[in-house]
Formats: C-alpha cells, structure tokens, sequence
C-alpha cells in the first residue's frame, strides 16, 4: 500500500497562485483564506519557500492547511482520514505535475517514496 510522505526539495504544494487553485474559498475560512492569499508572492510562490533549497523556511511554523494530517483533510476536504493517503497522493501528483511534469525527477522521487506503482 501506498504511504504519503512529504519529499525533500520538492516544494509543489508552495506554488500558490490564486488562480491555480480557484476554489480556495470552498475550504479555507474568511481568516485563512486572508493568511492564506498573504503568503502568495508576486511569482505566485510562498513568500516562505526558499527556491534554492526548495524547502519551506517556516516548516515547523507553517500554517495548518499546509499540513498533511488527517485533522486537516477532514476538516478542509471533508476526506476520511482512512482516504487521506490516496487523496494526499493524488494531490501530490497533481501539483508535481503541474509544476515539474509528469515524468520529472520530482515525480519519480515522490512515486518512489510513497511506494506508488502504476
């Protein structure tokens, strides 16, 4: 079974342009949504993602729609969390798709890690 896991010099999920994600409304409150649209830099980037180190500089501060708990998903996504793997894979792929392409060295990281197969 596949497991999600966060991969290293990754950084997908930091690209959050506004018009990339168009129903941010839908789950994020008033208040996160705010937080939310003040940490898009004018490249669409987080203003906290380093794109040299390709990390998060606020990681452990980071706010929770950007974390991957089951908590999280419930409340956001109404996904249960006995569906949080395949649903946070899913939007995994979807963002290193996106952002890098479907068979980028990002793309074969993260398959590797979360023990994706085809």
């Amino acid at each position: 079974m596949a497991t999600w896991q966060c991969v290293t010099s990754c950084g997908a999920c930091c690209y959050l342009a506004p018009n990339e994600r168009p129903d941010l409304d839908q789950y994020l409150s008033p208040d996160q949504l705010a937080l939310y649209l003040s940490l898009v830099g004018a490249n669409g980037w987080c203003i906290h993602y380093d794109p040299h180190d390709r990390r998060c500089t606020i990681y452990d501060q980071r706010p929770d729609f950007c974390r991957v708990t089951a908590t999280t998903f419930e409340v956001m996504f109404n996904i249960d969390p006995s569906e949080l793997n395949e649903f946070a894979i899913d939007c995994c792929q979807e963002h290193i798709d996106d952002i890098y392409g479907e068979d980028s060295p990002e793309m074969q990281r993260f398959n590797q890690a979360v023990g994706w197969t085809t």
